[in-house]
């Protein structure tokens, strides 16, 4: 029989219970949170989890990415950290799990060491990343990447919908956008990074597994599409004269549609997820349309087939709708495979808690997709109701999360006293 709530090492009620009390910080409806990066929301949320944080036995901070970053001190400080974490900051229309079972789960893997008066060998940091979702800013993984030294030119110019720019946004988080690279980690410094995170998807729930261990991450791909037309009355200007920049991006849109389903078997997505028409009246000809597109695929020779055909076919509706257009990439990832000896561990762990774990593939993006860069790591995902998420009607049980945090407390208790 697999662990019950009642045998297993963490305290599951305690960490059920953080998790309802952030669920109120940002709460929309019955079940709903939005917590958009670096609002006063997120504020509330960073110093509700610090002090947490602190009650677990960890000193934390807030770095000047707006990361919350959480240690526990190893019997050798000096050498390079586990690392566990992912993110509290939700999507506007977001729910409850989502990146934070991440972050509470490591919360409840330290306490639950401290409690055991288990001294790890080597340190251990918690890290609540900044920004990954990237809905305010359009670019996600920020504090993830922030800490490597990745972030790319003009970030902090980047600006929100209403003309906040992201520098602006970190100093009134309390941060300081001019000690950056003072917050960035010395090269292999990071052992290794471990993530609990809901699945997002309905393969767990499809194969009655309360929580599966990931093989890697699909390569996500982002554009900003914008079409420019020409703007005229809509009751006075003939349907062959017109510059619809609409029009074309309707056209686009519906093309991105076939492209990315063109092979049923394959497991490529892609999606436009938001869009801007000028000036926006219902009796005038759009004249600008700007989009996102979202592209994704585990594999990454696919995916650049598939976006050369979106280019082409972005060239081939400009023309024939009489528009301009250019296109902005915004990111652009490969897959990135999870380390086996990690994989192993878990593995191992899973099958002596007797749970099934299968492996699957990640189609989302998540910080790890950011660590994957300069350390080994793993993940475990939480099996979530009809693969809901990025909606308040997103749910995974507390028995399940209680599990795939019970396999992340024996996966970093064995990275942490033997790194090697």
């Amino acid at each position: 029989m697999p662990l019950s709530v009642h045998s297993l090492t963490i305290n599951s009620k305690r960490l059920e219970k953080r998790i309802a009390d952030l669920a109120q910080i940002g709460k929309i409806g019955e079940t709903g949170v939005c917590r958009l990066a670096l609002s006063k929301e997120d504020r509330a949320a960073v110093d509700t989890v610090k002090r947490w944080m602190e009650e677990a036995g960890m000193t934390a901070y807030v770095d000047h990415f707006g990361n919350l970053i959480g240690r526990l001190e190893g019997e050798n400080p000096a050498a390079p950290v586990l690392m566990m974490g992912s993110h509290i900051d939700s999507q506007p229309y977001g729910g409850r799990f989502d990146g934070t079972i991440g972050v509470l789960g490591a919360i409840e893997v330290i306490h639950t060491m401290v409690e055991r008066q288990i001294t790890p060998h080597i340190p251990i940091e918690v890290i609540a990343f900044c920004d990954e979702e990237g809905c305010r800013f359009n670019k996600g993984l920020f504090g993830s990447r922030g800490i490597l030294g990745k972030l790319e030119q003009g970030e902090l110019e980047r600006t929100d919908k209403d003309g906040i720019t992201r520098a602006q946004a970190l100093l009134d988080f309390g941060c300081d956008p001019d000690k950056l690279q003072d917050c960035v980690y010395p090269e292999e410094k990071i052992a290794s990074y471990l993530e609990l995170h809901i699945e997002q998807g309905p393969v767990l729930e499809s194969l009655d597994s309360p929580i599966g261990i990931v093989t890697g991450i699909s390569g996500p791909l982002w554009l900003t599409v914008e079409m420019n037309g020409f703007a005229g009355h809509a009751g006075s200007v003939p349907m062959p004269m017109r510059k619809d920049a609409l029009l074309a991006a309707a056209k686009v849109i519906a093309k991105l549609n076939d492209i990315a389903s063109q092979d049923p078997g394959a497991p490529t997505v892609g999606t436009v997820g938001n869009i801007e028409v000028f000036p926006n009246s219902r009796n005038i000809i759009p004249e600008r349309v700007a989009f996102t597109v979202d592209l994704r695929d585990i594999d990454i020779e696919r995916r650049h087939r598939y976006e050369k055909e979106l280019r082409q076919a972005i060239e081939d509706i400009a023309g024939e709708c009489g528009v301009t257009y250019s296109i902005r990439e915004d990111t652009n990832s490969e897959p990135r495979y999870c380390a086996e000896p990690i994989m192993d561990i878990m593995r191992q762990e899973s099958s002596a808690m007797d749970v099934k774990a299968p492996e699957l593939m990640s189609g989302p993006f998540h910080d790890a997709l950011a660590l994957s860069y300069v350390c080994d790591y793993g993940m475990i995902f939480v099996r979530c109701k009809d693969g809901i998420s990025h909606n308040p009607k997103e749910f995974s049980t507390y028995e399940d999360i209680s599990l795939g945090t019970e396999l992340l407390y024996r996966t970093a208790l064995r990275l942490s006293q033997n790194p090697n």
